[in-house]
């Protein structure tokens, strides 16, 4: 082989392990980019409370007046199917969390992607990731209130006792004061259709203040 034509090749060489450097460096700078989260320009939002406060009728009013996107899981649960049977006993599905969690997790970063806020409601709140959360409203209800709702839903006796008894001893609140920081923690009443109307509103002007306190995002 002369001298040319080996140069050549080494030429050649270098290039194409210049090129691969080059490759590798932008898949490392890619996948370094997709670890990193998008900023989010408007909050996360999650609604949640007993069985009966009006976490969806809320939730979904706080989505249309601000253009929000609503996560109901009880919905998702049953459209994605991320369950892994039945509870005949409490008459409840037997939940897939990782199933739920992928598919959500998913779903807020493209809302964030888009430049959307996003709204959750659910009936617990331990399972979720305490990163997703700006906010945390945790409706209640009194328990004559709570009696007639479930009653319309046509809840057993046994399934709207536990649920009342629940309501009573204030599980979901301190589950979600165990679960997130005290000071995104909020406790509003919801028993009737002013009380709804009040606490979006305070939603609608809680989310300007934020966006105020963000304009580079979050």
């Amino acid at each position: 082989m002369s001298w040319g034509l080996t140069h050549q090749l080494s030429d050649m060489s270098d290039a194409a392990a210049a090129a691969a450097a080059a490759a590798a460096a932008a898949a490392a700078a890619a996948a370094a980019a997709s670890l990193d989260p998008p900023k989010r320009s408007r909050p996360i939002v999650l609604v949640t409370g007993t069985p009966g406060v009006g976490k969806t009728s809320t939730a979904s009013l706080i989505a249309d007046r601000l253009s929000f996107e609503h996560l109901c899981v009880g919905d998702l649960v049953k459209e994605h199917s991320c369950y892994e049977g039945r509870d005949e006993t409490f008459d409840t599905h037997i939940l897939d969390e990782d199933k739920l969690l992928d598919l959500m997790e998913q779903m807020i970063s493209d809302a964030i992607e888009e430049g959307k806020g996003v709204v959750v409601d659910y009936h617990s709140c331990e399972l979720f990731p305490e990163r997703w959360f700006n906010l945390v409203l945790v409706l209640r209800a009194s328990t004559a209130v709570l009696f007639d709702r479930l009653t319309e839903r046509g809840y057993s006796d046994r399934k709207r006792g536990e649920n009342m008894e629940a309501e009573i001893m204030q599980v979901v609140l301190d589950e979600a004061k165990e679960s997130y920081s005290q000071e995104i923690v909020h406790e509003v009443q919801s028993n009737c259709l002013d009380d709804m109307e009040s606490n979006v509103s305070r939603i609608e002007k809680w989310t300007q203040q934020w966006i105020k306190d963000n304009p580079d995002g979050q």
